[in-house]
């Protein structure tokens, strides 16, 4: 927690908080914001794992290139010798 924001400082935001929005509300708002929370928490994550993926498959494109390209080059070496 930031040094500048203490206890007092804490309690009247949720004073301030309760006198505008009510008692009623106070809970839905907590729960609308825990789930926002949540969500955004499971949207990094997803998008995470998709460029972990993404990555891989590039990973893996690569190394087959790689393997075709000296497959090409042993072939072309043969050729050259055997002319």
């Amino acid at each position: 927690m930031p040094s500048f924001i203490g206890p007092w400082e804490i309690a009247i935001v949720l004073v301030i908080a309760l006198l505008i929005f009510g008692p009623k509300k106070l809970p839905d708002l907590g729960q609308s914001l825990g789930r926002s929370i949540t969500g955004f928490k499971k949207g990094l994550k997803e998008s995470s794992e998709e460029v972990k993926a993404a990555l891989k498959e590039d990973v893996t494109a690569t190394e087959v290139k790689t393997e075709t390209t000296a497959t090409e080059t042993a072939a072309k070496a043969q050729t050259t010798e055997n002319s």
